[in-house]
């Protein structure tokens, strides 16, 4: 599961970003609103963890930003605020829970588990066209036909899967796949997208993998 954390104290993010990864989670940080909006709008995180008080926009902006752009990825809102004025206005901006600082860590962390098993399936597996990619056990899946994808091909496979037709560029699947610091270039992402059309083809998907000149790559459902 991956988790997107958009909290303007530095310290806070990375703390919650840690204790996520000890318990199993993917998570990263962005550190303002207008960023925090533009992430979470690739669609490919499973949770957003929301500060309210931010720089460029504040969180109710960015709860209403990504609903009316119909990103249904649940929101965990997190804020100072505690009157009941504040907690309606984010439940209302397309909050699905409110959570008032500071907070336990073992109440955050069942409010998580609480918010992503709503989801049912749409944690388990993803689908597009004919073919599924089963979350728990690495494998794309078409009818009766299956392959196994290795970690890499497992990971670029599902961030564009998650990305529901969005382009994404060359540079951010690099970045989120083998991580800001790596030294892997962009080759990377050719050769891996490669191996993908292979298996895809192998199983009879009726989904594409599609390069986007000059601007990166996306799936697509051929027609008939």
């Amino acid at each position: 599961m991956k988790i997107l954390i958009i909290e303007d104290e530095v310290l806070l993010a990375d703390s919650l970003k840690t204790l996520l990864i000890a318990k199993g989670f993917e998570a990263e940080c962005v550190y303002d609103g207008e960023a925090g909006a533009e992430y979470a709008e690739l669609g490919v995180y499973d949770l957003l963890i929301l500060d309210v008080m931010m720089p460029k926009l504040d969180g109710f902006a960015v709860a209403r930003r990504v609903r009316a752009n119909r990103c249904t990825t649940p929101i965990l809102m997190l804020t100072a605020k505690s009157d009941t004025e504040d907690r309606i206005e984010g439940l209302n901006a397309g909050a699905d829970y409110y959570l008032t600082k500071p907070f336990d860590t073992r109440e955050l962390l069942a409010c998580i588990n609480a918010l992503l098993r709503r989801q049912g399936n749409q944690v388990n597996e993803l689908t597009l066209g004919n073919t599924t990619l089963d979350l728990s056990s690495c494998n794309l899946v078409c009818g009766s036909n299956r392959i196994r994808l290795s970690a890499k091909e497992f990971d670029v496979m599902r961030f564009l899967m998650q990305a529901k037709g969005t382009i994404l560029p060359k540079e951010v699947i690099l970045a989120r796949v083998w991580g800001y610091e790596s030294n892997a270039v962009d080759n990377y992402v050719e050769v891996y997208v490669g191996f993908l059309r292979k298996k895809l083809a192998s199983i009879g998907s009726n989904i594409r993998i599609e390069a986007v000149r000059r601007l990166g790559y996306t799936m697509e459902v051929a027609e008939d």
